[in-house]
């Protein structure tokens, strides 16, 4: 292989048993959406590691730091709380039982209204939180420098226009 070729991957080998199998199918599509699958998995592995340098689930990291960046006192109703991580009320519930334990965050009734409950970082899970995230933002940097600049930047604007597609409401 020279040095021109691009290198052969799983993707390739998978798209060469479909075609001995299936001529009649065009898999060109593998071609972007196997190869982007697969380093999603590859780049969670990544990330999940730092995470667990922490004792942090994704999941505990994700509510920890929507409490931490959605407002200067670290705390956010419930209701909201479970609209920045994206979960119900009920998985919420379960994340914050866990972290409340190990006294990361408390939870107390809003001054406005008991029936609602306000979710906020203690200053354990404010420290926790600032250094799993600067090892988070180092990692990340580690993983784009794989890529290179001129790469990211070229695939930024193409990653956000084709996400935006999903993001829009139906």
């Amino acid at each position: 292989m020279t040095s021109d070729q691009p290198h052969r991957d799983r993707v390739d080998r998978i798209r060469e048993e479909w075609a001995a199998i299936r001529p009649d199918l065009d898999t060109r599509p593998q071609d972007v959406i196997g190869r982007l699958h697969r380093l999603a998995n590859a780049l969670t592995a990544e990330l999940v590691a730092v995470y667990a340098e922490y004792d942090l689930t994704e999941a505990e990291f994700d509510l920890l730091a929507s409490l931490r960046r959605s407002s200067a006192a670290g705390e956010l109703p419930a209701g909201e709380l479970a609209a920045h991580t994206m979960v119900t009320t009920g998985g919420l519930t379960k994340r914050v039982d866990r972290l409340e334990s190990r006294g990361l965050v408390a939870r107390s009734a809003a001054d406005d209204d008991a029936r609602r409950r306000i979710v906020r970082l203690t200053p354990s899970g404010t420290k926790l939180i600032d250094a799993a995230f600067t090892a988070h933002m180092a990692n990340e940097r580690r993983l784009l420098d794989d890529l290179g600049p001129a790469d990211a930047a070229a695939l930024e604007p193409i990653l956000r226009r084709w996400l935006a597609r999903f993001e829009q409401p139906h």
